[in-house]
């Protein structure tokens, strides 16, 4: 027998096994599995009353909150497709992905209803707007009120269309870095062996209580509403990620799982407020979105007392591809070795198959030294670029695989290590130089919070690495002492042969620092 593989399935087993079961705590609201299954039917019948169709694009412009985790079921059961949008983009931008995706519907949070209102005239293809508030909707307000359709929609289950695994389950935008934005558009499938790797690579329960310290529409975090939905564990919401407020809510719901990147892990290992909750409950935090310098992991182990997991993915990939977590033989390594391995990219999960190839596609030694591109196969790559199939045929070889753009090495125990992004390689006198490597020792200086490194132009070299550099709050540093710390810790053609201090880096949705900002003033 052959049964399609919907994500919609992980919430009719929460349903089925947990509905009397804390399922969603958003600030002062609670609700069970069942009273969250309800919400989500009532969204699914507001958007049929509506007149929304299967294949409709739907929008959600918000931050972290039980409405848009509603919406990772309500809008999908209905054969709609989900498009939750980056709400640190500008209104041109939603009026681009808008108009590129078609969407019929968008939902707006009141506190964003200005990054719309500019551009409100041009989204010729949104036939409605709902404002997502407890308050009453503004006088001015022209649209719906969620809650309002919320309290007069059905708590019963609307029809279920026919579905195929194949069909396009949820769409979301690259940050469009390189150019405009392109829509990858995730299937049923794709979003069904993600939520899967994430239950085997995490070993979630209904144990687990996960605070989403990432953006639901960020990468890193759309993977969890399907698999933590499927075990039955409680979905803590945070709007926005403060640590004070991270450390509240771990100490208060007994948090046990949480995802961020360096950036916010930075932010809490040199928050004030760290030493005064109870955070015994955190067991694991997850880090992704950028590599993780070895340092975050000694300073997590030992300052917030939990397991540290580095991660790997892509958008394109539904996310995640790798999971570094120890081999239990490699216990026995000295912890420094230990947590030079956690630090890593790590292993490829169930069903991911995944190469580091050179130029020619030949797999590159295993001995952690040669770099080569990442590219892989698996059930959660990508269906394709939204109306783009020559750039879906550019990142797929005639053999299916799908080429990252992310440069690695690989070692003999199968750890992968990201040396960069093709694009951020600094090429000087003809070495190539992975920026990673570089940032890494910087941020082994005990003054250093933050910091990246790029290529500048050089008459001599053609260009060289430089280091741009957020001081801890009190440290101080000048730039020869930055440079001699990195003498003898690395080669000295990728030593930064300048070094700019900042008050702060630009960041993009979740706090990943914008190296293509940088570049461009450089």
């Amino acid at each position: 027998m052959i049964v399609p593989m919907l994500p919609t399935q992980f919430l009719e087993r929460a349903l089925k096994l947990y509905p009397h079961k804390l399922g969603v705590v958003c600030e002062d609201k609670r609700f069970t599995y069942q009273q969250y299954g309800e919400r989500v039917n009532q969204l699914s019948n507001v958007l049929l009353d509506m007149g929304v169709k299967q294949g409709d694009r739907v929008a959600f412009l918000g931050p972290n909150c039980h409405r848009l985790l509603e919406a990772y079921y309500g809008v999908v059961q209905i054969g709609a497709i989900l498009l939750p949008l980056n709400i640190r983009l500008l209104p041109a931008d939603f009026a681009y992905i808008l108009a590129d995706a078609e969407a019929s519907l968008l939902f707006v949070d009141r506190d964003l209803v200005h990054l719309i209102e500019p551009v409100k005239g041009e989204l010729k293809s949104v036939q409605q707007f709902v404002l997502m508030s407890d308050e009453a909707p503004p006088v001015e307000w022209e649209g719906e009120s969620y809650e309002e359709l919320m309290a007069s929609a059905s708590a019963e289950k609307p029809p279920q269309p026919e579905m195929d695994e194949n069909d396009v389950c949820e769409l979301f935008y690259t940050s469009g870095t390189t150019g405009r934005p392109k829509g990858v558009m995730l299937t049923h499938r794709n979003l069904y062996f993600n939520a899967i790797d994430f239950i085997i690579g995490l070993g979630l329960t209904d144990c687990d209580v996960q605070l989403h310290t990432i953006p639901l529409f960020h990468a890193n975090g759309w993977g969890t509403p399907q698999a933590l939905t499927c075990v039955g564990g409680t979905h803590v919401m945070i709007k926005k990620f403060e640590p004070e407020k991270v450390f509240e809510l771990i100490a208060n719901e007994g948090v046990t799982l949480a995802a961020t990147v360096p950036t916010m892990v930075n932010m809490l290992l040199n928050s004030s407020h760290l030493d005064r909750y109870d955070l015994s409950s955190l067991n694991r935090l997850v880090v992704g979105g950028a590599a993780s310098p070895p340092a975050f992991v000694e300073a997590v182990e030992e300052k917030l007392g939990c397991t540290y997991i580095a991660s790997y993915g892509l958008t394109e990939t539904s996310p995640v591809l790798t999971f570094a977590t120890l081999k239990d033989y490699l216990r026995s390594l000295p912890q420094e070795e230990q947590r030079v391995l956690k630090a890593r990219a790590g292993l490829p999960l169930v069903g991911i198959v995944l190469r580091v190839v050179d130029e020619e596609g030949r797999d590159v030694k295993p001995d952690g030294k040669e770099i080569g591109e990442v590219v892989v196969r698996s059930n959660v790559v990508m269906a394709g670029y939204l109306g783009d199939p020559e750039a879906s045929a550019e990142c797929v070889d005639d053999d299916g695989w799908f080429h990252t753009g992310d440069m690695a090495t690989i070692d003999k125990e199968g750890y992968i290590l990201i040396a960069d992004r093709k694009k951020d390689i600094i090429i000087s006198g003809g070495e190539n130089i992975a920026s990673l490597e570089v940032e890494r020792v910087l941020y082994s200086h005990s003054a250093v919070l933050e910091a990246v490194v790029i290529a500048v132009p050089h008459d001599f070299w053609g260009e060289v690495p430089k280091a741009i550099v957020v001081l801890k709050p009190g440290q101080s540093a000048t730039e020869e002492e930055i440079i001699e710390h990195c003498r003898g810790r690395l080669a000295g053609y990728k030593i930064p042969k300048s070094v700019d201090f900042v008050d702060e880096l630009p960041k993009g949705g979740t706090g990943k620092i914008l190296k293509t900002v940088l570049r461009e003033k450089y």
